[in-house]
């Protein structure tokens, strides 16, 4: 199997996909701004890349393969020529709100690559937004290609961490009904796919084992890190203010808040994606914020 480039290799998902891929012994290159500051690191954990051949993550002895991190920005395409020398696959995480400059990043990838797993997200295949427009790019490049459209990130209601520890979270929409997903399962998905045939032209659509209301999610967190805590409905008018301070990109601001909106009376997808392509079920969001116990803390 070629190498692999992961961009995003240091984010909440591309960070589980390096380390999946290296404790499998593959040849694996991480893509950072700055090197230097990349704290990436091979352990063994409770998720495993799949009934792919190659032996389960954190199941007895696996080789570890070398991690090379290499500088390059994916906004700058003329940058990555050392990341994509040699390259086979490559695990693309569009790193921007927008689509711009993403033409030129994708053609300089499929200059040397061979195919490209991206990670989308529900809602892609609509026109309107940014990943619709980075997915069609990916479609028209010449790449092999799969997409991983997962749902709402788990990790994402790190947001509400200083929240949860005065006890009280504000927040609009208390009854949207989300289907979180588990960052490691979307990596150990990433890297089923990168290390095995059969998902070329696939669009997958990943989410958690169940829903659970925003508010539900708040009880859920306080549970498990022993704080009660209670929810506080936000008005919306309250959120954007905060959320475009926050963001400073007013259009993602309010399609959040219509996506948001409209989980309280159409809930968020649950898929089985993740149960048939990894063998085992979904992780819960309880399991999530176990994992995630010491930030809210």
């Amino acid at each position: 199997m070629g190498k692999i480039l992961v961009t995003g290799a240091t984010g909440n998902v591309g960070k589980h996909v390096v380390s999946q891929l290296a404790e499998a012994g593959l040849d694996v290159r991480a893509l950072a701004r700055d090197p230097g500051r990349a704290a990436l690191s091979v352990g063994t954990g409770p998720v495993g890349i799949g009934p792919v051949g190659i032996g389960p993550v954190g199941i007895g002895p696996v080789g570890i393969g070398p991690v090379e991190i290499v500088r390059g920005d994916l906004t700058a395409p003329e940058s990555l020529e050392p990341a994509l020398r040699d390259v086979e696959s490559v695990f693309l995480l569009w790193p921007s709100f927008t689509a711009d400059g993403a033409d030129e990043t994708i053609t300089a990838i499929a200059g040397h690559a061979r195919r490209v797993v991206l990670l989308s997200a529900t809602g892609a295949d609509q026109p309107g937004n940014h990943y619709h427009e980075v997915e069609r790019l990916v479609r028209r490049s010449g790449l092999g290609w799969t997409f991983l459209r997962p749902s709402g990130f788990a990790v994402n209601t790190l947001g509400w961490a200083d929240q949860v520890r005065q006890g009280v979270v504000r927040w609009p929409y208390g009854r949207a009904a989300r289907s979180l997903i588990h960052e490691k399962d979307i990596a150990a998905v990433a890297a089923h796919v990168l290390t095995s045939a059969g998902h070329n032209g696939a669009a997958y659509v990943l989410t958690g084992p169940e829903r659970l209301t925003q508010a539900e999610q708040v009880r859920v967190i306080g549970e498990v890190v022993g704080r009660e805590v209670r929810w506080e409905e936000q008005s919306p008018e309250q959120a954007r203010e905060l959320l475009t301070a926050l963001w400073g990109v007013p259009e993602f601001v309010e399609s959040a808040l219509r996506t948001w909106e409209s989980f309280v009376t159409g809930p968020e997808v649950v898929t089985d994606t993740v149960e048939r392509l990894l063998g085992r079920p979904a992780l819960t969001f309880r399991q999530w914020a176990a994992d995630h116990a010491a930030d809210f803390s």
